[in-house]
């Protein structure tokens, strides 16, 4: 459980908790029943009715936000490459899990994480605002509180930009553009993707760095965030991504998909400031690049 402290700050006119809850701190209407319901909400430090107080110039409310976690924290090494109160942002190694499953509950990128809020005295729950597949290594932005999860989320839209690395077969022709084009699930697999005209919109943008006609360094961009977007969309224009069994074929240069998550730019959803983070590309996709 985490108390949370807010100050009203002096430009604002007396309004409803609620309204200054959603309207200015970014909570979202399931969040703020739990805080209603919560027993906690205090004004100026005297337990209130939530649902009933005003707040003014200068008021300083306080909550917590109950949220069972069943993750248990694990010693595993962490790669931080920012932090601070309200999100982290780590490198993933390729072959780790972003968060816990059923049949795979220990090292995880999940146990990492809480064991390094629990070094550190804090009780945060673990909130990752995207995912990576188990083989893609970089970049992964985790709020530390559920209301900055909502607001770099909102409305399924994810509001940052992320860039990553691929190592894909043959040299794209043209060399850079935009691949567009809807993507579903490739049934009766409940894993595979396929591109589809009945499908969920997509559009990856893709730049040749660099090539020798039979493996490119390929730059991309994302507009949305598909299940396996980028690896669908480059097999879908003939050119898989190395290591890719699931849309391409095996490599003897790489034992995983060949994608790595090496940027992530955001406006931070608290200071209002640009952040620009950057992961740099392991070494068993430099060592194939360095040959190109």
């Amino acid at each position: 459980m985490t108390s949370i402290t807010v100050t009203i700050a002096e430009s604002l006119s007396p309004m409803p908790a609620k309204t200054f809850l959603i309207r200015h701190c970014g909570l979202s209407h399931t969040l703020w029943k739990r805080i209603k319901h919560s027993g906690t909400f205090r004004l100026n430090g005297q337990p209130v009715n939530a649902a009933q107080t005003l707040v003014h110039n200068g008021d300083r409310l306080s909550y917590h936000i109950l949220r069972p976690c069943s993750v248990q924290p694990e010693a595993l090494p962490l790669d931080i490459r920012f932090e601070d109160q309200w999100m982290l942002i780590v490198n993933k190694p390729a072959g780790q899990l972003v968060h816990p499953t059923t049949k795979e509950s220990h090292g995880t990128l999940g146990n990492a994480v809480l064991f390094h809020y629990l070094q550190q005295g804090n009780a945060h729950a673990y909130h990752p605002v995207h995912r990576l597949d188990r083989a893609t290594s970089g970049l992964i932005l985790i709020a530390k509180e559920p209301q900055i999860q909502y607001q770099l989320s909102r409305n399924g839209i994810k509001r940052f930009q992320r860039e990553y690395l691929a190592l894909v077969t043959g040299c794209p022709d043209p060399p850079s553009g935009l691949i567009d084009a809807p993507i579903a699930r490739d049934l009766p697999s409940i894993i595979k993707r396929k591109t589809d005209p009945d499908g969920k919109p997509a559009r990856t943008h893709y730049r040749v760095e660099k090539s020798n006609g039979r493996c490119s360094l390929v730059h991309l961009t994302l507009e949305t965030g598909r299940t396996h977007q980028i690896r669908v969309h480059m097999a879908s224009i003939g050119h898989p991504l190395l290591g890719d069994t699931l849309y391409g074929c095996p490599s003897s240069c790489i034992s995983r998909q060949a994608l790595h998550a090496c940027q992530l730019t955001l406006r931070h959803p608290i200071t209002g400031k640009t952040i620009v983070v950057q992961a740099p590309m392991p070494s068993d996709m430099s060592r194939i690049v360095s040959d190109l």
